[in-house]
């Protein structure tokens, strides 16, 4: 049961990244980016399709070189995902990914030399209707502004936007995103509260070089969940020092938290004490590795005990509240005849998870067979 969230998004303009919309109330999209050799083709392919099929809506892919730029139009005809183009400091690379049908082109206007190659890449980018993605990052600020103000500052990653976001104003150009980056999060945070109020574009998200899996994902929930409960941000990537689909499933976790946006199912479990009537840690990691690939928003709630089991299994689309040998059962929150048996509850649960998913993408009353 996905209930709305009470959250009011920041209004924005709207963008298109291939078909997938970017703000003026679209679903907040979620990326990640690929950390193969881009002249790696197959390899490159391989790891787009692994987090296209986590449920990625954009991926960005690193486009350092010439090279590099005839390996991306290889890659781009054989993925569907919109894809975004790294590009630093060469204009060069730019012009030609755009000919290859790049979906967004993440290049700062400032970085790349003279108006008349900043002109020729918007010019480009106008032809074949790709919007720009504005990249600031409290790590790479521009020497004059590290002068300025000493060190990374919210207002220091501001004007740094701001002077790509002029550059774009002068050249009539709109259609772009922007991030401002950072690994602190009181810097980004900062950052992106401070642009939201400056510019109607919309705002991608990130905690950048936020650190390995753990460490990674904490940071990255704090500081992205303090932006979207205040209603700030179209696009996210979780950015992680590891396998990128594993950003994909964090950013999705995050969304799902707030109630903005859900894919696949949201366990609510006990962590477990002496009152448990199964092993509630064993039970839980066996259905989220077997259940990984459901798509489909729903909610299931695994309480070891009869406390707070039957009340969250009331809120639950499938319940389990556990008891004595064999635990009670809730489907769309009404306590089931049968009960299940705490020796096989990975079996029986997983078993009426597939049932009540396939029931309802035949929009039929739900019908949950039961297993003895």
């Amino acid at each position: 049961m996905f209930s709305e969230s009470p959250i009011k998004r920041r209004k924005s303009t709207r963008i298109n990244v291939g078909n997938v919309p970017i703000g003026d109330g679209a679903p907040i999209a979620v990326q990640s980016m690929t950390n193969t050799d881009t002249m790696d083709i197959d390899a490159t392919v391989a790891q787009i399709q692994a987090i296209q099929d986590a449920g990625a809506d954009i991926v960005r892919v690193s486009v350092p070189t010439m090279d590099a730029a005839e390996a991306f139009k290889s890659i781009k005809e054989q993925v569907s995902i919109p894809l975004v183009a790294d590009i630093h400091f060469d204009y060069r690379i730019a012009l030609k990914v755009a000919k290859y049908g790049v979906d967004c082109l993440r290049i700062n206007p400032g970085n790349i030399g003279s108006e008349e190659r900043i002109r020729a890449v918007v010019d480009s980018a106008r032809e074949h209707n790709i919007p720009i993605r504005i990249g600031v990052n409290g790590g790479s600020l521009e020497r004059d502004l590290q002068e300025k103000y000493g060190e990374p500052t919210p207002e220091a990653l501001l004007e740094s936007a701001m002077r790509h976001v002029d550059i774009l104003r002068r050249l009539d150009f709109d259609q772009f995103k922007i991030s401002v980056k950072a690994s602190d999060v009181f810097l980004a945070v900062g950052a992106y509260r401070l642009l939201a109020k400056e510019i109607e574009q919309p705002l991608h998200l990130g905690i950048t070089e936020a650190g390995g899996m753990r460490s990674g994902s904490v940071k990255s929930a704090v500081g992205l969940g303090m932006l979207l409960a205040e209603g700030i941000g179209d696009t996210l990537r979780v950015s992680l020092a590891a396998d990128p689909v594993q950003e994909i499933k964090v950013g999705f976790d995050i969304l799902k938290s707030l109630r903005i946006r859900s894919r696949g199912i949201n366990f609510i479990a006990c962590p477990s004490c002496s009152r448990q009537e199964f092993d509630v840690v064993s039970t839980m990691n066996q259905l989220e590795e077997r259940l990984e690939d459901v798509v489909e928003p729903m909610s299931v709630s695994v309480i070891g005990c009869v406390v707070n089991g039957p009340g969250e299994a009331l809120v639950s689309d499938i319940g389990l509240a556990g008891a004595n040998r064999r635990s009670g059962l809730y489907i769309n929150g009404e306590r089931q005849k049968a009960r299940i048996d705490n020796n096989n509850i990975v079996d029986q649960l997983e078993g009426y998870v597939r049932d009540f998913i396939a029931q309802k993408e035949q929009q039929t009353p739900i019908d949950i067979k039961i297993v003895e």
